[in-house]
């Protein structure tokens, strides 16, 4: 993706010369709540495994120097955020709205925020408390060499527009919506809602990918469609536990995912982001 040279955003903040000890967050991670989920119904409702949500903080902090490529990444992320920023703030406008930019936090760890504790393990996540985009950037070395996902920076601007949707999901009140439908339904509809949120997200990201044609190069499009691959919930189930449950399915399959990224990409109209008519009818 092409990206030096270009405006950061003002909107990051990176924690990742200090890391400790934190807890997971129950909620946005892409793979660390896949995973736990994953392994809670696997087992047979063993309770136990649930524990893996709420690990005790640790106190002990470490500080250190980042790594050159380290800086490196850091003004990737930030210039990616940026063009997330230039994309909605101009189709928020276009339709009589005003776009209220998210922050980002890059950490390593472990990390607190407005929705709790989170370590690493959760994966990129979006927190509504405080309207920000939380990653250990590491993760995309566990979902290339765990997940088998093909790498490359572009994997990474996939993933933080896919978190950028939740965020422009909260702005219009979906989030707000389906939260409260999942309060009064069945576990399996709240499942079915919440694979409607999260496909709508990666929706989003394929219409930030449409706005953002003119720094793409080649093999981008493919970078992106092997993350949504690898963190579908059937590839994850399948690759950690050897068995799937679309029963407990949260954040759709790798084909959904895929899908509805294109989707976003080949329109490049956010009117046509309905994944909740198609999921649950």
């Amino acid at each position: 993706m092409k990206w030096r040279g270009n405006r950061q955003s003002d909107n990051m903040e990176d924690r990742r010369g200090s890391s400790g000890k934190g807890k997971l967050i129950a909620g946005g991670g892409i793979i660390g709540l896949i995973f736990v989920i994953a392994q809670f119904v696997l087992s047979d409702g063993d309770i136990s495994v649930l524990d893996q949500l709420d690990e005790p903080s640790g106190n002990s902090t470490e500080v250190r120097e980042l790594t050159p490529e380290e800086k490196e990444l850091g003004d990737f992320t930030a210039t990616v955020l940026a063009y997330t920023e230039d994309t909605w703030n101009s189709i928020f406008s276009e339709n009589g709205m005003q776009y209220r930019e998210p922050g980002m936090v890059l950490f390593t760890d472990a990390v607190q925020t407005a929705c709790g504790g989170a370590s690493a393990a959760s994966g990129p996540f979006y927190c509504p408390g405080d309207q920000k985009v939380y990653m250990d950037l590491s993760f995309f070395n566990e979902l290339r060499d765990r997940f088998g996902a093909q790498g490359g920076d572009f994997a990474i601007a996939y993933v933080m527009a896919h978190e950028v949707g939740h965020h422009v999901q909260n702005l219009l009140g979906t989030a707000t919506k389906v939260r409260q439908l999942q309060q009064q339904t069945s576990r399996e509809e709240a499942n079915e809602l919440s694979v409607a949120l999260e496909l709508q997200a990666d929706f989003y990201a394929g219409v930030w990918a449409y706005y953002n044609k003119q720094y793409l190069q080649e093999g981008d499009i493919e970078e992106a469609l092997s993350a949504a691959n690898a963190v579908g919930d059937d590839a994850i189930q399948r690759k950690t536990s050897g068995r799937v449950n679309p029963d407990s399915f949260t954040h759709g399959t790798s084909e959904q995912r895929m899908k509805w990224f294109m989707r976003g990409y080949n329109s490049g109209d956010i009117r046509q982001g309905d994944t909740f008519s198609e999921i649950l009818n």
